[in-house]
Parts: C-alpha cells; structure tokens; sequence
C-alpha cells in the first residue's frame, strides 16, 4: 500500500521512477546522489519506498538512545558503536565497523551520500567503496535527475576489487544525471579522467 502510495506521489509531482533494482538484492551500500538540495531527500525517500527498497542510514550510536532514538530507528537509522570491543583494542575503523553490520544483518540496504555535503565537492568519500568490498556487497546507484524529473535505482555495480575501474564505472553513470543545482555538484575528479 506504502509503495503505491509513494509512486502516485512521485506522478503526481510530474516525476518517472526508475526501476533497475534487482528484487533478490537483500544486501548493498546505495549511493544517492547528487545532494545539492533537501529536496533531493524526499524524491529519493518517494522512490526507494515505490520500490519497495527499506535504506537504512547509519549514525552515531548515542543517537539511538532516548529521546532521539525512536525518531531515528523510525526514518531508519542504526547505530555506529567505534569503541573497542576490549580494553587495550585498537578502535575500529569506520569501514570496519559498517562492514560488519552486514554480518549482523542479513537484509540490509545502506544509504550513503559519498559527497558528505550539498556544496560542491570535486572528490568523493571513497569509505562506501571499502565498505562494499569487504562485505563482499554490491553498490546500487540511486539518483534524481531533475532535468528529466526522473528518480528511483538506475544501476548495481559489483565491485570488482579494482578501485579504480569501479569508480570510473560509478562516475560514469552520475556524470550523466543533472542535479537540483548543477553548479554545486560534480563527480569525483580523480576517477571521471579516466572514464
């Protein structure tokens, strides 16, 4: 009911769904991009409930507790927890720590936005990369177009190990997408000079 509900939502705003996510995927890092506006939330929420897509997006651990953490596990938040598991352990890396939830979900979408902000960013946070590699997941590119009012999955990328032919791949795809405000988004530089 949820997911038509968001796709006659999608029409009536004058916008497309695109459906390229395999129905079997339980398990991906997602990239949503590009991010220059908060409207670019909204479509991407609209679009991944058409799909019936449940992203999850991780967050601090203190986040999770009262007051906050019913809102955040509402709009899908799950908790990040960096400290050593032992005294005297090294603290766990970020990709460490989002690979392994993985282990402890089997059906688990991950959300992130590799450009970290709505202001232009020439390079691209790569952990979501690292992420997916040693999870041993695919990455499922989700966008909104609004030169074409179009929005939803437009491609699952499976790592292949080599980093710079998967990002070259990734930035391929988002080289062709026009965002809200096309002056304050670019693809990452050090990969769009090898496509």
């Amino acid at each position: 009911m949820y997911e038509k509900l968001a796709e006659q939502s999608l029409k009536m705003m004058g916008w497309t769904l695109d459906n390229h996510w395999p129905q079997d995927l339980k398990q991906c890092v997602m990239i949503a991009a590009p991010h220059t506006s908060n409207w670019d939330a909204l479509y991407a929420r609209l679009a991944l409930k058409a799909l019936g897509v449940n992203v999850r997006l991780t967050i601090k651990d203190s986040y999770m507790k009262f007051p906050f953490g019913p809102f955040v596990r509402a709009l899908g938040g799950i908790g990040i927890d960096r400290r050593p598991k032992q005294a005297g352990q090294q603290r766990p890396s970020m990709v460490e720590v989002m690979s392994d939830l993985f282990k402890e979900h089997d059906d688990l979408v991950m959300l992130v936005t590799p450009e970290a902000t709505r202001a232009k960013q020439e390079q691209w946070k790569t952990g979501f990369y690292h992420v997916a590699v040693t999870a041993g997941v695919p990455i499922a590119l989700a966008y909104m177009d609004y030169a074409h009012k179009k929005t939803g999955v437009g491609k699952v990328v499976y790592p292949s190990g080599n980093m710079d032919k998967d990002m070259a791949e990734i930035m391929a795809f988002y080289a062709n997408i026009n965002a809200k405000f096309p002056k304050q988004f670019s693809v990452d530089q050090r990969y769009l000079d090898q496509i």
